[in-house]
């Protein structure tokens, strides 16, 4: 363990008494003395509080950024206004998901937020390709996410300018006298603000945060139920550099500007394949949701089946709902079992437990549109 990163915030997560676990080189809080279910469900009904600084944090200055950033990214970011965020994906030449990221217009610069376990490979590949024409600047910041249906009550005490954002908008304000870098959303499902702030402010901000009434730390284990519940991929698991935009489900990730006849049609890594699997839709399977008729979990790597016991698709992520009540799972699966309401088996431990392919997400999110 002694050759783990550390966040700004380890030594308050060991005096809250949270078990710690190696993640994608850090070591992290996989939950406190409050457990995993209640943490989901208190991030549910009121504000969980969680440690996101091991993310990557990455600035792009230069001339016609975004146009430059559109070449690795099939997002709209010209047509990104100042202050906006929008979803966007690294792709490969052979079409594949290099990662997933946000990314901001700031005005004279784009400031991208990445994962954890992809940033350094993100880096190489932002250098490699945009390195001799813009500057890439990796941040030693805190990022702090504050989710929930009373994340806004508790900005409205702390932080009441960063209540006007909207889902996906982005602002910087003055937070505990300290200058903090807010956007309006997370990955939870639910309405909420991810907070980057200085790293020598990250842990004071942090206990000022917990002070509130209604927010509790909450660690990875509630964190990956859920986004689970959100229907939201998770990089590694449900797209990986095998996997297409398409396969995975992320057409919406492809903007219309981007798309063959576009005005900005192509021009990424990978756009022949990818954008010939948004016009024809010959692809061979598809990420789907799934709820489980039973109670057991049915976990990542599991095999589904059809009636006839025939292979059929693979579980890429899975666990109990709390907030479903139910198991739910999501994985790939031919395209002849898509269709929502279809009935397709879980082998596990050497039983088919029957579920019901569906829409995803499996619950209803509370982002705030205004």
């Amino acid at each position: 363990m002694s050759n783990l990163n550390h966040t700004p915030l380890h030594a308050l997560h060991i005096r809250l008494g949270a078990k710690m676990v190696p993640f994608a080189g850090y070591d992290m809080p996989v939950q406190y003395p409050m457990g995993v279910k209640k943490e989901h469900e208190h991030t549910r009904q009121q504000c969980g509080l969680f440690d996101v600084s091991h993310m990557g944090q990455i600035l792009v200055t230069g001339t016609d950024a975004a146009s430059a950033l559109e070449s690795l990214i099939p997002a709209d970011l010209v047509g990104l206004k100042q202050g906006e965020q929008r979803y966007g994906l690294f792709t490969s030449n052979d079409g594949g998901i290099i990662d997933d990221l946000m990314v901001v217009n700031a005005g004279d610069h784009f400031y991208l937020v990445v994962n954890a376990a992809c940033k350094d490979q993100d880096l190489a590949h932002l250098r490699t390709n945009l390195g001799t024409t813009h500057k890439i600047e990796v941040l030693d910041r805190g990022l702090l996410a504050l989710q929930g249906p009373m994340a806004r009550d508790v900005m409205q005490r702390l932080c009441p300018k960063a209540c006007e954002l909207t889902f996906m908008q982005h602002g910087r304000f003055t937070m505990a006298g300290q200058e903090v870098w807010i956007s309006r959303s997370g990955y939870t499902g639910e309405d909420g603000f991810e907070i980057s702030v200085a790293r020598d402010s990250c842990e004071a901000l942090a206990e000022q945060l917990l002070a509130e009434p209604e927010v509790e730390a909450v660690g990875l284990g509630a964190r990956d139920s859920l986004r689970l519940e959100a229907g939201l991929c998770l990089y590694g698991h449900d797209m990986d550099l095998d996997t297409t935009p398409v396969e995975a489900g992320l057409i919406w990730a492809i903007a219309k500007p981007r798309r063959h006849g576009g005005e900005r049609s192509a021009g990424f890594l990978g756009a022949d394949l990818i954008l010939h699997q948004v016009d024809a839709r010959d692809h061979q399977r598809k990420r789907v949701g799934l709820v489980a008729e039973g109670r057991a979990p049915v976990r990542e790597g599991t095999v589904l089946l059809d009636k006839a016991g025939s292979e059929i698709g693979k579980v890429t992520s899975g666990g109990f709902g709390p907030s479903v009540g139910k198991p739910v799972a999501l994985g790939y699966i031919k395209r002849e079992w898509e269709a929502p309401e279809t009935v397709v088996y879980a082998l596990v431990r050497g039983k088919q437990l029957p579920m019901v392919v569906t829409s995803t997400p499996f619950i209803k999110p509370g982002y705030y549109r205004g």
